[in-house]
C-alpha cells in the first residue's frame, strides 16, 4: 500500500473524505440510505484494517454502524424462530399508543439535546485553532476525539541496545539490540499483522521516538528493568540478546530513522523489508548501579537482579 502510485494515494485520501465527511448525512434520508451509510463504514474500516495496525480502533469504529441495520436487512441473517418472534414483538409495541408517544418525545428531546451541546463542538472543529480530545460540558455527551492529531511524515524508531563491556564508550564495545515483537527493528523482519490485539509497550515506544527520553521517563524505568534481566518485562519483548548469559552491564537507547525498501530495489534483494538511518543517541548509556537514584528520586522501587 505504501508504494503504491500517487494516483492510488489522492484516490484514498478522496474515499476517506467521502465516507468521513458526506456518508453520515446518509443516516438522515431514510431506512435505505441508512443502510448503505452502514455498509460503507463497515468496509471502510476493513480496509483500514487490511492496510495499517490501528490494533482495536477500527473494529470499535464499526459498532456503532451495526445500528444502521434494522429487522429487516438483518432477518435473512437469522432463523425463522427469531424471525416470527420479532415480528409479534413489533406488533405488541405498535398496540402500545401511549407508549410509542412517550419514546417519540424522548427521541425528540435527546435529539434537541445533542444538537445543543454540538455547537461548540462544530465551532471547534472550524476553528483555526482546532482543540483534539476535549469535553466542552460537564455531561461530557458530545466531546471531540481524535486518535491522532497530526501524523507524521517519517517514520523513527528507538532502538534498545545493551552491552557486556565494562566501558561503554569503547569504540570495540559490542552492542546488541533487543527486538520488540511487533514495532521495527530487525531489517529482514517483515511487518506484523495485529489487528485488533494491541501491543501497548510497542505503541508507547513509537510514540517516544518523537519525543525525548525527558519526556517519557518510563523508557529508563524500561532499561532499569532489562538491566536486571526482570522475567515479566522480558515477556513483553520478542527476543533478549542476554539470554542464558550474565545481565548486560549497559543500556542505551539509539535513534534511527526507518522507511520501507523498495521492491525490487537492492534492500529488498537482500531480504530487507526496512531502510534505516541512524539520527544519534536517545538516551545515554546506563547501569543498574548509576539508575539507583533516578529510581529513588521518583518512588520507583530499585530492579534487583535474579
Amino acid at each position: 500500500m505504501h508504494r503504491s502510485p500517487w494516483w492510488f494515494h489522492r484516490l484514498e485520501t478522496l474515499v476517506n473524505h467521502f465516507i468521513e465527511l458526506l456518508v453520515p448525512f446518509f443516516l438522515l434520508l431514510g431506512r435505505r440510505m441508512a443502510i448503505l451509510h452502514g455498509l460503507l463504514q463497515i468496509l471502510f474500516q476493513v480496509l483500514l484494517i487490511i492496510s495499517g495496525n490501528l490494533s482495536f480502533l477500527n473494529w470499535l469504529t464499526m459498532v456503532p454502524s451495526l445500528a444502521c441495520f434494522d429487522d429487516a436487512s438483518l432477518g435473512p441473517l437469522l432463523g425463522r424462530r427469531l424471525r416470527e418472534r420479532a415480528a409479534r414483538l413489533q406488533l405488541q409495541g405498535r398496540s402500545l399508543a401511549l407508549g410509542s408517544c412517550v419514546r417519540r418525545v424522548l427521541n425528540i428531546s435527546l435529539g434537541l439535546l445533542i444538537t445543543y451541546l454540538s455547537i461548540p463542538v462544530v465551532l471547534n472543529l472550524l476553528s483555526s485553532r482546532q482543540v483534539m480530545n476535549t469535553s466542552f460540558n460537564s455531561l461530557r455527551i458530545v466531546n471531540t476525539y481524535g486518535a491522532f492529531g497530526s501524523i507524521t511524515r517519517e517514520r523513527t524508531e528507538v532502538i534498545l541496545q545493551g552491552t557486556s563491556s565494562l566501558d561503554p564508550n569503547d569504540p570495540t564495545a559490542v552492542w546488541e539490540e533487543f527486538e520488540f515483537k511487533c514495532k521495527p527493528g530487525e531489517l529482514r523482519r517483515r511487518p506484523c499483522f495485529i489487528s485488533p490485539y494491541h501491543y501497548r509497550l510497542d505503541w508507547l515506544m513509537w510514540f517516544a521516538a518523537f519525543q525525548t527520553y525527558e519526556q517519557n521517563e518510563w523508557i529508563i524505568h524500561l532499561a532499569g528493568k532489562l538491566l536486571a534481566q526482570e522475567e515479566g518485562t522480558l515477556s513483553l519483548l520478542a527476543t533478549n540478546p542476554f539470554a542464558g548469559r550474565d545481565p548486560p552491564r549497559w543500556i542505551r537507547g539509539e535513534h534511527f530513522r526507518y522507511k520501507f525498501s523498495q521492491p525490487g530495489g537492492k534492500h529488498a534483494r537482500q531480504g530487507k523489508w526496512w531502510i534505516r538511518k541512524r539520527i544519534g543517541p536517545y538516551f545515554p548509556p546506563v547501569s543498574l548501579q548509576g539508575l539507583r537514584k533516578f529510581f529513588e528520586d521518583r518512588n520507583w522501587p530499585h530492579p534487583l537482579q535474579d
